[in-house]
C-alpha cells in the first residue's frame, strides 16, 4: 500500500474547491462541517475499542486514495478532520473519503 501513496503524490494536482462548491458537496454528507480549509466530523463508537476499531478501519480507504485524515480519539467518541494539505483548502478527494468514511460507521 505504500507505493500506492508514493504514487499519488506524483499525480496532477487537485483544484482547490471553492465556497459554493464546498456547500454543494457537504450538503451531500451527513454531519459533516467546514472547519476553516477542513472538513469535521465526530463519531461516537461506544467506547475506546469501538474507537480505535473505528480508526483500523480508516486505514484502507485513506491509504488506498493516498489521503489521509487527521483522526483525534477521546474515549468513545472519533474526530476525523479531512483537508489536502498539499493544495492548502478542500478538493474532491476531501469529500470522496468523507463518502468512504461514512460507508463504515
Amino acid at each position: 500500500m505504500r507505493i500506492r501513496a508514493r504514487l499519488w503524490h506524483h499525480r496532477a494536482a487537485m483544484a482547490v474547491l471553492g465556497d459554493v462548491e464546498i456547500e454543494a458537496k457537504l450538503g451531500e454528507l451527513d454531519g459533516w462541517a467546514r472547519a476553516g480549509d477542513a472538513i469535521r466530523k465526530s463519531f461516537d463508537r461506544g467506547d475506546f475499542v469501538g474507537s480505535v476499531d473505528f480508526v483500523k478501519a480508516l486505514v484502507e480507504p485513506a491509504e488506498g486514495m493516498g489521503h489521509h485524515p487527521d483522526v483525534a480519539i477521546s474515549w468513545s467518541e472519533v474526530t476525523v478532520t479531512i483537508t489536502t494539505h498539499s493544495e492548502g483548502g478542500l478538493t474532491a478527494n476531501d469529500f470522496e473519503l468523507a463518502k468512504k468514511i461514512d460507508a463504515l460507521s
